[in-house]
C-alpha cells in the first residue's frame, strides 16, 4: 500500500496538476507532473472506463500501480506530484513506469 504521505488525493492538487503541469505519454500510461515544495513526492492514479467497463478490473490495475510505485519512489530525484492515467491497451506496467520515472528525473536536470 502507498504511503498516506506519497498519495495526491485532493480535486484541487489533480487540478494543480493539470493545469500547470507537464505530460508525455509512455506506453500505454499517460504521465503528468510538476514540482512541489514538500519533501516527498505524491501521485494520483487515473483508471477511465475507456480502459475497462468493470469496476474490478480498473481498481485491480491501480493496486498494481501503487505496488510498483511504492518499490521505486525512492527513485524520483525531485518531490514532484504526478498523475499517471492509463489508456487502453497498457501492458508491462513495470517498464514503462522505469522508463517514465527516468524521464522525468532528466526533465527535471534539465532545468536545474
Amino acid at each position: 500500500m502507498l504511503a498516506l504521505k506519497n498519495r495526491l488525493k485532493r480535486k484541487k492538487d489533480f487540478d494543480l496538476v493539470f493545469k500547470q503541469g507537464r505530460s508525455f505519454k509512455q506506453g500505454g500510461l499517460y504521465f503528468r507532473f510538476k514540482p512541489n515544495k514538500l519533501k516527498s513526492s505524491r501521485l494520483g492514479f487515473i483508471v477511465s472506463k475507456k480502459f475497462s467497463k468493470k469496476a474490478v478490473e480498473r481498481n485491480k490495475i491501480k493496486r498494481q500501480l501503487k505496488e510498483i510505485i511504492r518499490n521505486k519512489i525512492g527513485k524520483i530525484k525531485i518531490s514532484s506530484d504526478i498523475v499517471i492515467t492509463t489508456m487502453p491497451g497498457a501492458e508491462n506496467l513495470e517498464k514503462t513506469i522505469d522508463k517514465a520515472l527516468k524521464k522525468i528525473n532528466e526533465s527535471f536536470s534539465k532545468n536545474n
